[in-house]
């Protein structure tokens, strides 16, 4: 016959073994990492933007029309950029087990 504590004592040791890391990993990337993607994924978008309107009020100058692109570029290039680092985020909190609260929201 297995005993109550036979049969959690696994399951206990599984859990304090990843707890404390999951827990840091999954608050540093809730309060800290996760806020500064959004950001910089906005400022992207921004910068993006700001290009698209440079870029069409510009239409009969090329060399502005030349920089407007090249606003376009570098903010879809920088939006990219933060989507990998999410998606990067996103696998490595699966990997440790990292288990999102949902009281706490999540970007």
């Amino acid at each position: 016959m297995n005993t109550l504590l036979e049969y959690l004592s696994p399951k206990i040791a599984e859990a304090a073994a990843v707890s404390p890391i999951a827990n840091f990993v999954g608050k540093v990337n809730r309060y800290i990492t996760n806020p500064l993607i959004v950001l910089m994924f906005a400022a992207a978008l921004v910068y993006f933007l700001y290009g698209v309107v440079q870029f069409i009020t510009n239409a009969d100058k090329p060399d502005e029309r030349e920089i407007g692109q090249s606003h376009m570029l570098w903010g879809v290039i920088g939006m990219f950029i933060m989507f990998a680092v999410f998606a990067i985020i996103r696998i490595l909190e699966n990997t440790l087990g990292v288990k999102h609260n949902p009281n706490v929201p999540s970007y």
